[in-house]
Parts: C-alpha cells; sequence; structure tokens
C-alpha cells in the first residue's frame, strides 16, 4: 500500500497553526492541526478566513525551507498588525488598482517596508491579490536576501505586549487606603516621641514597615497569577481559518453547505467539517496531496441542566441576563429562545471598530445594554461589552469555563467560574463553583440581598434610635430641667445591643429587585421615625409630669413628685419603644406580618423582661431610680403599644414621598405589599410575546399601549400566553410531518395531546 489517508477533522470556526519539529537536521513544514483557537486576553485581534490554496507552492517542501520562514513568519506578522491597527489610510491614488509598488527590496516604487512597519500604508483597503504582489508572496518566494532583510526590519513573528513595569506595578500595590493606615502608623511611630525623654519607636517602625511589604507582596503575586495564566497562551495564538477553503470547493458547493451550516443553526446545532487528504507512506513530511470535503457533522451541545430555571430565576428578581457566545448567531437566538431569555442578539461586528459608533440609530452603549446577548464573540468583545457596562454603572457578573473568559472574568465586577472552567478562567474568579449546576448562582444572589437588607435595616435604625435618644433626652432637659440618670441610658444602650445584635440572624425577604444605598431614603426614614418617637417620650413624659391622666384612668398612684420614680418610668418607655423600633426598620411591608427571626423575637422578650422588672422594683440610689410597680409597667406597656402601629404609616409615607410614585405603588401592590409571586414577571412575559411577534412575521403591537400602567396583569399574561402558542407552533412546523401538523393545531387550540389517540404516521 503506498497511500494512506490521513484524516482531519476540525471545527469550522477555529484551527491553529502549528509547526512540526522533527529530529535536528531535518525538514520542518507547516500545516494545520484542529483544535480550539485561543485567544489571549486584553490583545483584541482577528484575521480574516486563510487557506492553504492560498499559499505558494514553494513554502511546502524541503527546498523552500529558507522561504517558508520568511515569507510566512514576514506575511503573518503583517496581516496581524494590519488588523489590530487601523490608523492611516491611503491616499485615492494608492487605493488604484495597479498603483501599489513595493519598495526597500530592490524596488524603487511608492511603498517600502518601512512604510508598513510604521503602519504608515493600510493593507485593508488593498485588493488581497495586489497585498500578495507587494510581498511577494508567489511561487518564485523571497531570495535568501530578502528574507534576512525583512527578518531585520520585522523580526521574528510575535504578538505586541505592553510594557509595564514590575517595580511601578508593585509600588501600586503600597499605595491604597490600607497601606495609607500603615504608613501613617509607621510616620507617627518613627517621629512621634515616647515622652520622658526616650526616643521614638524603631521597633514599632520597622515591623510596621515589613508587615506592609509583606502585604503588598503577597497582594502582588495574587494579581499576577490570573494574567500569567492566560498570558501562557500568547506563544500558540493564530490566525482562524475553514476547512471548507481547504477543499477548493466549487461556488455552488460552497452554497449548499453554508445552506445546511445555516439549517443547523436555525435548530440550535453546531456543525463540525471533515475532511481528509493522501500522504504518501514513505514520505510523511511532502506536502500531500490535497484536501477532499467529506461531509459535515451536526452537534448538539445542550445547555446546563439548570440554566432554563436559572435564567428565569434571575430574571424574575431583575437581573438581566445576557448571553454572549461564539457560535453562530442563529444558534445563539435558538438557544435564547429555548431558555427563555430572548431572540434579541446581534453579531459581534456591531460591537468594535469605529464604523459601528451605532447600530440601528442605537450606541453602542445602549445596544450592549438592551440587547438579550450577542453571537461569534471573541474574547476581547466580551471583555468590552463587561467594560461598557460598568461605565453606565451596572454592576456586571460574569460565568465562564474556558480562557477565552479569563478577560472578562477578571473585569467583572463578580467573576464566577464553573465547576469543570480551566485553571486560567479559576484564577481570574472572584467564586469557583464546585459542583455542576448554575442554581447556586441565584443562591448567592437571594443571600447577598438578605445580608445587604439586614445592614440597611440596621443603618435605618442606627439612624432613628441615635436621633431619638439626643433629641428626646434634649427637649425634656430644655423644657423640665429634668436631668435623666446617665447610668440608665447606658443600661438602653447595653440591652439594645444585646438585642440588635441578634438581626445578623434574622430572617429577612430579600428585595424583588436590585437594591442600592440610598442614602436619602436611609437617612429620611431615620430622621423621621426618631423624630415621631422623641415626641412621643416628650409626650409621655408631660402626661405623667404635668396631668393626672393615668391616675384617673387607670387608678394607679402619681409619681410626678418623685424624681426618682418618673426616671424609672421615663426608662422603661424609652426601652420599649427602642427595641420595638427593630421590628419596623427590618421591613418592607407592615412589621407584624413579615414575621421575624426566633432569636431576634427571644432577645426582644428576654431584654424588655430585664427593663421591665428593673422599672417595677429597682431602687438605685447611685443610678437616681426607684420601683413604680406593675401598675405603671402595665401602663407604659399599653401607651407603647398605641404609638408603635403609626410607626409603619411613617415609613411607607417616608418612602413614597421620596419615591415620586406613592399612590401608584399603592394600587398597583408592588411596593408596600409585596404579596406577588414571580415579582414582574407578566410584564416581561409581554415583552418577549412583542418580540416573538416580530420574530414570527406578525404586525407589531402598539409598544405604547402595551405597556402603560394602565395595563391589567391578567391581560399581560394572556398576551405572552397567546405568544408561547405561537412560538411553539413554528417550531413545530419546521417538521414538515404530518405529526408536527397535528400538535400545531392541537398547541394552537390549547387542547390536551395527552387525551388524542395516536393514530397518525410521523
Amino acid at each position: 500500500m503506498d497511500e494512506w489517508p490521513r484524516l482531519y477533522v476540525a471545527l469550522l470556526t477555529a484551527t491553529h497553526w502549528t509547526r512540526n519539529r522533527s529530529a535536528p537536521g531535518a525538514s520542518r513544514r507547516f500545516e494545520r492541526r484542529p483544535q480550539e483557537s485561543a485567544w489571549p486576553p486584553l490583545h483584541p485581534f482577528f484575521l480574516p478566513p486563510t487557506s492553504v490554496s492560498t499559499l505558494p507552492s514553494s513554502l511546502t517542501g524541503i527546498e523552500g525551507l529558507k522561504r517558508a520562514k520568511s515569507t510566512l513568519e514576514a506575511l503573518f506578522f503583517l496581516l496581524l498588525r494590519n488588523q489590530c491597527n487601523k490608523q492611516t489610510e491611503t491616499t485615492p491614488k494608492n487605493r488604484k488598482k495597479g498603483k501599489h509598488k513595493m519598495a526597500g527590496d530592490g524596488g524603487n516604487g511608492i511603498i517600502s517596508l518601512e512604510q508598513i512597519k510604521n503602519e504608515a500604508v493600510d493593507l485593508e483597503r488593498i485588493p488581497v491579490e495586489e497585498v500578495f504582489a507587494l510581498l511577494k508572496c508567489t511561487r518564485e518566494g523571497l531570495t535568501d536576501a530578502d528574507g534576512e532583510l525583512r527578518l531585520q526590519i520585522f523580526g521574528p513573528n510575535k504578538l505586541e505586549e505592553k510594557q509595564e513595569s514590575k517595580l511601578l506595578k508593585f509600588l501600586g500595590f503600597m499605595w491604597n487606603p490600607l497601606s495609607w493606615v500603615m504608613e501613617i502608623a509607621a510616620i507617627m511611630a518613627i517621629v512621634l516621641a515616647n515622652g520622658g525623654g526616650k526616643p521614638p519607636d524603631w521597633q514599632d517602625f520597622v515591623g510596621i514597615v515589613v508587615l506592609l511589604i509583606i502585604n503588598s507582596t503577597i497582594s502582588f503575586i495574587e494579581e499576577n497569577n490570573a494574567g500569567n495564566a492566560a498570558a501562557a497562551l500568547m506563544a500558540g495564538l493564530a490566525p482562524k481559518t475553514k476547512i471548507i477553503d481547504l477543499c477548493n470547493l466549487k461556488d455552488d458547493t460552497k452554497k449548499k453547505v453554508h445552506s445546511m451550516i445555516d439549517k443547523f443553526a436555525d435548530r440550535g446545532l453546531r456543525a463540525l467539517g471533515v475532511a481528509r487528504q493522501e500522504v504518501p507512506e514513505a514520505s510523511k513530511e511532502s506536502a500531500g496531496g490535497p484536501w477532499q470535503f467529506i461531509g459535515l457533522l451536526p452537534l448538539f451541545d445542550p445547555p446546563r441542566h439548570d440554566s432554563a430555571e436559572t435564567i428565569r430565576r434571575a430574571l424574575d428578581l431583575g437581573v438581566n441576563v445576557k448571553m454572549i457566545t461564539g457560535d453562530q448567531l442563529a444558534i445563539g437566538k435558538e438557544t435564547g429562545r429555548r431558555l427563555g431569555m430572548g431572540t434579541n442578539m446581534y453579531p459581534s461586528s456591531t460591537l468594535l471598530g469605529e464604523k459601528n459608533d451605532d447600530v440601528g440609530g442605537l450606541p453602542i452603549d445602549e445596544l450592549i445594554e438592551k440587547a438579550d446577548g450577542f453571537a461569534g464573540v471573541f474574547p476581547e468583545h466580551k471583555y468590552e461589552i463587561v467594560k461598557r457596562l460598568q461605565e453606565r454603572k451596572h454592576i456586571c457578573g460574569m460565568t465562564g469555563d474556558g480562557v477565552n473568559d479569563a478577560p472578562a472574568l477578571k473585569k467583572a465586577d463578580i467573576g464566577i467560574a464553573v465547576a469543570d472552567a480551566t485553571d486560567a478562567a479559576r484564577s481570574a474568579s472572584d467564586i469557583v463553583l464546585t459542583e455542576p449546576g448554575l442554581s447556586v448562582i441565584v443562591s448567592a444572589v437571594l443571600t447577598s440581598r438578605a445580608i445587604f437588607q439586614r445592614m440597611k435595616n440596621y443603618t435605618i435604625y442606627a439612624v432613628s434610635i441615635t436621633i431619638r435618644i439626643v433629641l428626646g433626652f434634649l427637649l425634656i432637659a430644655l423644657i423640665w430641667r429634668f436631668d435623666f440618670s446617665p447610668f440608665m441610658v447606658l443600661i438602653i444602650a447595653i440591652l439594645n445591643d444585646g438585642t440588635i445584635m441578634t438581626i445578623s440572624k434574622d430572617r429577612v425577604k430579600p428585595s424583588p429587585l436590585p437594591d442600592s444605598w440610598k442614602l436619602r431614603e436611609i437617612f429620611a426614614t431615620g430622621v423621621v421615625l426618631g423624630a415621631y418617637l422623641a415626641i412621643m417620650t416628650v409626650v409621655f413624659f408631660y402626661l405623667v409630669h404635668d396631668t393626672d391622666v393615668f391616675p384617673e384612668i387607670f387608678g394607679v398612684r402619681e409619681i410626678k413628685d418623685s424624681n426618682d420614680e418618673l426616671t424609672a418610668a421615663l426608662y422603661l418607655q424609652v426601652s420599649i419603644i427602642s427595641q420595638a423600633l427593630i421590628f419596623v426598620t427590618r421591613s418592607r411591608g407592615w412589621s407584624f406580618v413579615e414575621r421575624p427571626g426566633v432569636l431576634l423575637v427571644v432577645a426582644f422578650i428576654a431584654a424588655q423582661l430585664v427593663a421591665t422588672a428593673i422599672a417595677a422594683h429597682a431602687s438605685w440610689g447611685f443610678a437616681r431610680i426607684h420601683g413604680i410597680g406593675w401598675g405603671w409597667a402595665g401602663i407604659i406597656w399599653l401607651f407603647s403599644l398605641i404609638t408603635y402601629f403609626p410607626l409603619d404609616i411613617l415609613k411607607f409615607i417616608t418612602r413614597y414621598a421620596l419615591s415620586g410614585k406613592a399612590w401608584d405603588n399603592l394600587l398597583q401592590n408592588k411596593t408596600a405589599f409585596t404579596s406577588k409571586k414571580d415579582y414582574g414577571r407578566g410584564e416581561r412575559e409581554a415583552q418577549w410575546a412583542l418580540a416573538q411577534r416580530t420574530l414570527h412575521g406578525l404586525q407589531t403591537a402598539d409598544t405604547s399601549v402595551l405597556f402603560n400602567d394602565k395595563s391589567s396583569y391578567r391581560e399581560l399574561s394572556e398576551i405572552a400566553e397567546q405568544a408561547k402558542r405561537r412560538a411553539e407552533v413554528a417550531r413545530l412546523r419546521e417538521l414538515h410531518t404530518l405529526k408536527g401538523h397535528v400538535e400545531s393545531v392541537v398547541k394552537l387550540k390549547g387542547l390536551d395531546i395527552e387525551t388524542i389517540q395516536q393514530h397518525y404516521t410521523v
């Protein structure tokens, strides 16, 4: 057997140029090996499809070794530089066909190698045939002198790297808020004397400086790990190509192949090209015979098992999900339709470049913000999407598993590497998932919102209680010249701190939408609630000190003549209503409807039992307090309960007054009384229905009427349900079978297909 077949199967989207190295003294040749293309982080570039058929035959075999080395490296370098840097346009004279000549290598033409190196010529505007002619990419190739000249001018093939000073980067880690504190402490230790004539503390100064250097070193090493892992891939980078370009197919055959690829893509299938080449058995280093195209292999890469549910839950939580995929646009749209995340997707060509400042009348930033996803993207596109969203003040999270996701994972506010991610993706991520699936992301969102809600609740409580204590006792001291015991203020603070500590384990309802630090709302709510409680304390002291309302109604003895008993009564009233305020600030709705955590309730009851016992029976001369008995304690509890209910109303009024849409939120039952499940789902499904109408050629509805504030939830749900049926009918219509027709009719009429006897044939 003189010849043996060599079979190559490669992705249609990417292959690598690889150089086969044999024993010393043997020849070398270039061939294409199919493997997934890896693109570098932060070095965006791509090259037009290149095929082996465009390379001169003199570049193959032993005789063309020197010419192959010089020509290919120079050509690849020039094309790479041309695609990465589009700065200077050629003059109209140079753009005319046949007017380009090469100078600098023995000619006296217009364009020189120095001009190309300095990027003074835009080769993209010159026809490809003329570029090859200018670069002498012919069958004869370059002479040894020409190759050496070009290597001297351009150097060996390599990617441009951004020069970065390691020293400056290290010093940058010594200039941050944490380092500032340590540096100030070091300066104070060396400058300030210890007193008594003692010199400055050199030991502390040296210790602080050593800790500062160690901290900066650790940060510097960790920062470089992710970048080094991705930078190690740059040596294997290469232009992209397609198998069909290797086989010299006819135009009609290429059209059929592309048509089949598009049909596969419409159904969410990827296409693999299969080609074969015959190489003589005794001369494996030879160029081999021509490539023969065999066919296409459709592959289905299904989403993760919980992707659809995760996306649905994320959308319900107000998280905007975008698909950024390297697949074809049709595959991306089909996958988005199956996952229920929308089909408003665009190709990657709309993202970068000076000619793409706006698409369809929309600026690029707004397009990225409103799109459901992008297809055919490279690492630089993913990085650019995250960057532009961050520039529009969005908090971005990014999930990925490959090295091509590393730049975007590191740029995102929250980078998430899935369970089977590569080392580069793990190093660039903030969170690494250890188990398959994405549902844990939703759990992380809910957990983070619960933590944020607890922090927000505590902040409102802290502002309220501070204003309440300061303003209340200030008014009492100014009006009645009453001196409240500082020791009892300390007791109030201790009991309050013990109770508020349990809020870290409180049962809170996460916000249905992304929340933020609304400082105006937090401060305004705290001021209103604190001022109200201070006024209620002043009113209570007035009723006890200046009137006989409580003795006349409840038959208790008067205590207005005893300052110690007034202190006990005032202490109990302040303690009860102050700690009860926790239940108001922790809830978005009515405080008595949202069930608090068991630990918080137990802490509140225990603290108030202690406070009530102190007010009823304690007789401490040093604290100027005397027990008032259980009768007065019951009256104070009743007064506190009555003054507690208006707190929720004041909270609602303050929040709605700041939002500017109080009555709309109240009537739509969205903010104050969050009882709906799947918050906002009807509106999103209606918008998805509008997109489906356009996708299937139906008349677009008037969006101003469809999504106005007066649209009912039932109407929007019906529209969304109809759109789901139309989408399912369109999918089944693709089958072109009797079964597909029957199922489409059943789906359209809303019947149960399980009850229909299966008497039709597929």
